[in-house]
């Protein structure tokens, strides 16, 4: 775990290293490109090779990617009670939060007396890709593909990581049920968003391409832009603590070691203008960690990944708020409200001590798939209207194309383009 103070010579390079920009490793993006043009060449032959090789499960044939009825069923019914209503109560919530930002078609006249609009249509097939392997992300599942289902897209199609005998959690498969999963295929990594992207055999190819994965996925969403649509890029899983002398230290490493239980490549980034504070969370951090379950994965976050810094004002460590650009912030100050006015590129901020990062992870209403490694500068978390099509809508009459016509014409003769000016003056 590292620790920054104003007094060490090395304090201004590390802190530069935290204003970040998304650039994927050279190894990742050639491993990527190598897998994809196998999905595109081989189609399923290449996924399946592909999953056994990275782990997954041996499967047949294309048929035996594919989640089964009975196999929901028997999710379903094995569940126990609290289960299920943890399920109903996560997923009311994220449902009613985003009927909430749905877009609704509108119309208006302008100047010259036309009608001028927008229509928002759902997508008809979208592709969701949802981390399995050391923890299920059972909570990834309600927060992608009920946004879909809020929407109203009628195919949703998941690609979950399964275990070497195929197997996916049951929760997470009564989660994808809930919220509305039209196909589930028990594939992972970057050839699950190859085979979305350019479909197979067995899996048809999607319009747009959502939710979390580690920088393989995130990768193979990046390499597929523009061949379809694409959310944003969500990455490993990174949490920033903003607090001042009164926050309490014990939540403070409460949440940092919350979200670096993700896994080896989470970060956890602690800031603070309280030399006192910075001493009372690192004591916290260490107690709180000994006692915690998943020790590999915490051990590879507090070794590489994980930073405690003493800023020299509150006002400079909001600058480096905004330069790290977090996935996560909670922002543990006296007039949280206030501060976070302030704080521009982060994909969620827990506003006050009382707000754990995890009640967002899990239940309060907004999807937790947000920008990672510095995206959030350019990116804003998922939002159910990115599941809708937006198209422009234009309905001129005799009257007002006659009004508009002279401008039209001018444009024309400006950019050389005789043929749009005719185009109006000849209605009228």
């Amino acid at each position: 775990m590292k620790i920054l103070r104003p007094d060490q010579p090395s304090y201004e390079a590390e802190l530069a290293r935290l204003d970040r920009v998304f650039t994927p490793a050279d190894h990742v993006r050639d491993t990527v490109a190598e897998i994809l043009d196998a999905i595109r060449a081989e189609g399923d032959a290449a996924v399946l090779r592909l999953t056994a090789k990275f782990g997954g499960p041996t499967l047949a044939d294309g048929s035996a990617m594919r989640v089964g009825r009975e196999e929901f069923a028997a999710a379903r019914t094995g569940l126990d009670a609290a289960t299920h209503a943890a399920l109903a109560a996560s997923h009311a919530n994220v449902s009613t939060f985003a009927a909430r930002s749905l877009r609704a078609d509108w119309t208006m006249t302008n100047a010259e007396g036309a009608e001028v609009g927008e229509r928002f249509r759902p997508f008809k097939r979208v592709g969701l890709y949802v981390p399995g392997g050391s923890a299920p992300l059972v909570s990834t599942a309600l927060m992608t593909a009920t946004l879909a289902q809020i929407a109203g897209c009628p195919e949703i199609v998941v690609t979950t990581p399964a275990g070497p005998d195929g197997s996916i959690a049951p929760a997470l498969l009564a989660a994808l049920e809930l919220a509305g999963a039209t196909e589930v295929y028990r594939i992972g990594g970057a050839q699950a968003i190859g085979a979305l992207g350019f479909g197979t055999s067995t899996i048809r190819p999607v319009q747009k391409i959502f939710g979390p994965g580690n920088s393989y996925v995130v990768e193979a969403k990046r390499q597929l832009f523009g061949r379809v649509a694409i959310d944003l890029l969500p990455g490993p899983s990174e949490v920033m603590v903003l607090a001042d002398a009164a926050a309490n230290p014990a939540w403070i490493a409460a949440d940092l070691l919350a979200q670096a239980e993700h896994g080896a490549d989470s970060a956890m980034i602690f800031v603070t203008d309280s030399p006192a504070k910075l001493a009372e969370v690192e004591k916290e951090i260490h107690l709180q960690a000994a006692s915690l379950p998943r020790q590999a994965q915490l051990a590879g976050v507090l070794e590489n990944h994980a930073m405690l810094v003493l800023a020299r004002s509150l006002a400079h460590a909001i600058e480096l708020v905004n330069g790290y650009a977090p996935e996560h912030l909670s922002l543990n100050v006296v007039d949280s409200d206030l501060i976070s006015e302030r704080i521009t590129t982060t994909g969620c901020i827990c506003l006050g001590g009382w707000s754990p990062v995890a009640a967002g992870d899990f239940l309060a209403g907004p999807s937790h798939t947000l920008p990672t490694g510095g995206a959030g500068k350019s990116f804003a978390g998922l939002t159910v209207d990115q599941f809708q099509r937006r198209t422009s809508l234009i309905r001129y009459d005799s009257d007002s194309i006659r009004r508009a016509t002279p401008v039209i014409e001018q444009f024309s003769a400006l950019e050389g383009l005789a043929a749009h000016g005719r185009s109006a003056s000849i209605r009228v």
